[in-house]
């Protein structure tokens, strides 16, 4: 998701090719040529190519124009670039078990496991520390994080698991913002 919102708010025009990833899509040799990791997204810029969301977000931001992906501030820059990579490490977990099915095609799943509720339990501790002021935005004006983090709210919340009013307000929120909403209304294959 974040690659893509990040195009989108750089106002920059791309094509999009999907992947299978159910038959392993990026593991053949077409794909994997471009893709370093074999992960998707890759992101193929003149004859360069990128993999992982975070690397694609932080190069998009450091070579065109247009919204800033990240904040200005060394610091909120800093943390905005922890948050995402702490959303992707640790909370393999929730990931699991509420995968982004749950955002496209509504498939409730079941009560999450012990280890999950641990990972919720440090989600929903950073959320506190990091939404404290109830702003609409994690550092002030808008960033990729915030994108990152309604996401893995979203998870929670579309599912119908428990989540603070407020993390909800505020993932509710990002969902709006057009360029996320122009990812919620891709086309995708049915489950």
């Amino acid at each position: 998701m974040s690659a893509f919102v990040a195009l989108h708010e750089k106002g920059l025009s791309f094509e999009l090719a999907t992947v299978n990833l159910a038959n392993n899509a990026n593991l053949e040799p077409e794909y994997a040529a471009n893709s370093l990791t074999q992960r998707v997204p890759t992101l193929i810029h003149d004859s360069f190519a990128l993999s992982e969301s975070s690397a694609i977000t932080e190069y998009l931001d450091e070579v065109f124009q247009g919204t800033l992906l990240y904040p200005k501030n060394p610091i909120n820059r800093a943390r905005a670039r922890q948050v995402q990579a702490w959303l992707r490490s640790d909370l393999l977990p929730i990931r699991q078990e509420r995968s982004t099915e749950v955002v496209f095609y509504g498939a409730p799943a079941a009560p999450l496991s012990a280890s999950a509720r641990t990972a919720l339990g440090k989600l929903f501790s950073a959320c506190e520390i990091l939404l404290t002021d109830h702003s609409p935005n994690l550092f002030g004006e808008w960033c990729i994080a915030d994108a990152d983090l309604a996401l893995m709210l979203n998870r929670l919340v579309l599912n119908g698991d428990a989540v603070p009013a407020t993390f909800v307000d505020y993932a509710a929120r990002q969902w709006q913002r057009p360029s996320v909403q122009r990812w919620l209304a891709l086309n995708r294959p049915p489950l």
